[in-house]
């Protein structure tokens, strides 16, 4: 066997197979074996322990180690396997953490858990990751969103102060006339003026515990979308009760610190204060980020979002915003949703931006996730 084979089997089957394989580990791979071992030879005694010396010395070990892509797999594995919640509770622990999206919705999860004395720490790794977020996100939604009620808010007869010039010109270059070597622009066209939003908005997110990380992208796109003149956005979250975060949405650091992961579910509920939200219909787009597990009352739940679609507000469900494909979820709610010509699908947080531009310009949402090979 050659040496790279032998090294690569010997880390991974442990210390159990040294004889069998004959392989000498050196400094480096010894230290590797010492921290692969402690995690995951979980029948030996000893492992990380609970004292937070060992835990920091292994966190510095991994990072040491191993790509930062590998250490986040290996800090959430740490939590699952070893329920290490002095990872997340301890400041010194959640400082040498590497900061991600999973990392957030387990502290979102502890909630009122986290010590007084480990909450400004934890507020700056959110902080960290939202920043993260916000600078690869913001970008692309507000081109996306801008764009689309942009091109939604073009008339044929602009003032003179809201003509687009440039898309006019465009528009009446075939009535150039070259004996007065200019353009007789018989059409005009520009943008309305926004005094108002042109669209309203409403993420309906259900807290349970397995939309953790579908909550930390919806609020980071509700806060982007918050930013946008021409959309007015609102935010509800939601488990047996209802809580309107709308005013956190200009920080969206305080609004993750307000969601509180775990509990029940009453879709019924939560969509009832939607309701109440929606003053024009025809230009509302609610969004509703749940795996329809209803703990309310199912048949009323049904009755309300008929209610919406009938009302003329466009009603689109995500059964999760995240890059992990959707969670286990009601098939018969999921059904009978998508039989009132609701859309339903998990999206990813890179595709959401044009999701939300493709509702705004009222395309069909069912061709439009056909288009990006999205599953219905």
């Amino acid at each position: 066997m050659e040496n790279n084979a032998a090294q690569r089997w010997r880390l991974i089957l442990g210390k159990e197979v040294q004889d069998e394989l004959e392989y000498t580990l050196n400094k480096q791979e010894t230290g590797i074996d010492r921290t692969l071992d402690a995690l995951y030879n979980t029948e030996r005694k000893g492992g990380l322990g609970a004292s937070s010396p060992n835990v920091s010395r292994w966190l510095g070990d991994i990072r040491e180690y191993f790509p930062a892509s590998v250490v986040k797999v290996m800090q959430q594995d740490a939590l699952k396997r070893l329920k290490l919640t002095s990872m997340l509770t301890e400041p010194e622990m959640l400082e040498t953490i590497v900061p991600d999206v999973q990392l957030v919705a387990n502290l979102m999860t502890l909630g009122k858990l986290i010590p007084e004395k480990t909450k400004a720490t934890a507020r700056r790794v959110v902080a960290n990751v939202v920043d993260q977020l916000m600078q690869k996100l913001a970008g692309p939604t507000r081109q996306a969103i801008t764009g689309s009620l942009n091109r939604a808010a073009r008339n044929i007869r602009p003032r003179h102060n809201e003509i687009n010039w440039n898309e006019t010109i465009r528009k009446n270059l075939k009535h150039y006339q070259p004996g007065y070597k200019t353009i007789i622009p018989e059409i005009k066209v520009g943008y309305g003026r926004k005094r108002k939003a042109l669209k309203d908005v409403v993420l309906c997110l259900d807290q349970s515990g397995s939309m953790g990380t579908s909550v930390i992208y919806s609020g980071i796109f509700g806060s982007v979308m918050a930013s946008i003149p021409a959309v007015q956005t609102k935010m509800v979250v939601f488990d047996t009760s209802v809580a309107d975060l709308t005013e956190e949405l200009q920080d969206p650091v305080d609004l993750l610190f307000g969601v509180q992961l775990g509990g029940g579910t009453d879709i019924h509920r939560a969509l009832s204060y939607c309701q109440q939200l929606v003053t024009r219909p025809l230009d509302t787009v609610l969004v509703l980020i749940s795996d329809l597990y209803e703990g309310g009352n199912e048949a009323e739940m049904r009755k309300k979002v008929a209610q919406l679609v009938d009302s003329g507000v466009q009603v689109i469900t995500l059964l999760a915003l995240n890059d992990e494909g959707a969670p286990s979820y009601d098939h018969q709610n999921a059904d009978f949703l998508a039989s009132l010509g609701i859309s339903v699908f998990a999206c990813t947080p890179d595709k959401f931006p044009d999701l939300m531009a493709a509702a705004f310009s009222k395309q069909d949402i069912a061709a439009w996730a056909g288009m990006h090979d999205i599953k219905l």
